[in-house]
């Protein structure tokens, strides 16, 4: 599916991939493989942004995908995320969608708000935040109608 439709249609806090459509490099192939692995990978879906801009500057609407962190001892020292605009050419598949009653943790209340944590329940995400501290956090349900929300005008989302 296009960058356009996993706006439109994907919930934050889906698991999506993305693709170039070229076949995977052998293993041995260390450098093709490492390029090849930043065309095709996936990541969960954090923020949508509409256009927006500053001046003579205007910026598309686009997507972020949280594709993985890197730490130790339980400290993260960096954190992958993936910008696509909505005019990339690569193809785009909707995974794992949040379930029924899930709670997204989001950093503020807004447009520009970033999902920072996906929980199974609200009571598992006020648990999550009092270890993590994020004082302006937003709490929001996966709803019925989002889940049914899936089959658009009888297409399926994914």
């Amino acid at each position: 599916m296009s960058a356009f439709l996993i706006y439109d249609l994907a919930p934050i806090g889906s698991i999506v991939a993305w693709s170039d459509g070229t076949p995977r490099p052998p293993e041995r192939h260390k450098k093709k493989l490492a390029a090849w692995e930043t065309r095709n990978s996936k990541g969960r879906l954090i923020r949508k942004q509409g256009k927006r801009g500053a001046g003579n500057v205007s910026l598309s609407p686009d997507f972020t995908l949280h594709e993985g962190d890197f730490g130790a001892g339980g400290v993260i020292a960096i954190r992958i995320h993936r910008t696509f605009s909505l005019d990339t050419e690569l193809l785009f598949k909707v995974i794992e969608r949040p379930v029924l009653g899930a709670v997204r943790v989001f950093d503020r209340a807004g447009a520009n708000a970033e999902l920072v944590h996906l929980a199974t329940n609200r009571q598992a995400a006020e648990e999550w935040l009092t270890r993590h501290g994020y004082p302006n956090a937003v709490l929001e349900e996966v709803t019925a109608d989002e889940v049914a929300a899936d089959h658009v005008e009888g297409r399926a989302a994914a």
